[in-house]
């Protein structure tokens, strides 16, 4: 399966509460609730370029399931990450 393309957020469940939990404070967690995120996806077998464009930054994010990588959220918190658990995709989120 490609998730090749190009992605818009339809909904965020929880999105707030998730940022709340982040550390992220209360004006920043606002401003993100109605920020227009779009996201362009290129896979080549497990190796994904990832481009986030958003109200507040755009930034390429590449990595390969199953290996650790760096991610910082869009006020600066530094995290590091699983792509991949299992036969499931996921964004597994811990402080760096």
């Amino acid at each position: 399966m490609t998730f090749n393309g190009t992605w818009k957020v339809d909904r965020s469940e929880n999105y707030e509460k998730f940022m709340e939990v982040m550390g992220v404070n209360v004006m920043k967690r606002k401003l993100a609730a109605h920020d227009n995120l779009k996201i362009i996806i290129q896979q080549d077998g497990n190796n994904f370029s990832v481009k986030e464009s958003s109200t507040f930054r755009s930034i390429e994010i590449n990595f390969t399931l199953g290996v650790q990588f760096e991610y910082s959220l869009a006020d600066g918190t530094e995290l590091s990450t699983y792509s991949y658990e299992g036969t499931e995709a996921k964004r597994i989120f811990k402080r760096a």
